[in-house]
């Protein structure tokens, strides 16, 4: 085999060689911009998702708002006690009423830290500030640390475990933003 012949078949090795890697990459890419996409898709559903459960305080709409959570969810409350969410809605059904009614003006925010998931789960952590006036105009309010886990079915998101861990600060709220 002559060097010509020698440097043609390396310069042919390395052009395949090349177009390989640069398809591959190319593929990486590709697979990384579309991991994007659907983890944007996600957080935008998931977003709707915690706009909807604000709006459901805010209007005083119980069935709404038990309609966002699985029929077997769990909460844990920051007493180390785990019950049904059939027995917090029941703990939180007059409240809901009194907002319909305007005996109160409840109100709930959240503010997320940390967003974990697949198309059809999602574990996210964060703050909610929830703020209660009675009848009276005595405000209340509150920051809890809370962990939410989520299952998306028949293309809607509930929860399935509420876990309010602890008080939160203002300060910690604000961080946030």
């Amino acid at each position: 085999m002559d060097n010509n012949m020698k440097k043609n078949l390396f310069l042919t090795a390395i052009i395949i060689i090349v177009s390989i890697g640069t398809t591959k990459a190319n593929s990486f890419n590709n697979n990384i911009y579309q991991e994007i996409q659907k983890d944007s898709a996600r957080l935008s559903e998931l977003d709707k998702f915690w706009t909807e459960l604000s709006r459901t305080v805010r209007e005083g709409d119980f069935e709404g708002y038990q309609a966002a959570y699985h029929p077997d969810a769990v909460l844990v409350i920051k007493q180390n006690k785990s019950i049904s969410i059939t027995e917090a809605l029941d703990n939180w059904k007059q409240g809901f009423i009194d907002t319909k009614l305007g005996k109160k003006n409840d109100k709930v925010e959240f503010r997320l830290s940390k967003r974990i998931g697949s198309k059809t789960t999602a574990f996210e952590t964060g703050i909610f500030y929830f703020t209660s006036t009675d009848s009276h105009g005595n405000p209340t309010e509150d920051y809890i640390h809370f962990e939410m886990l989520l299952v998306k079915r028949n293309d809607k998101w509930y929860a399935l475990m509420e876990n309010q861990k602890s008080e939160a600060t203002k300060e910690e709220w604000k961080a946030l933003e």
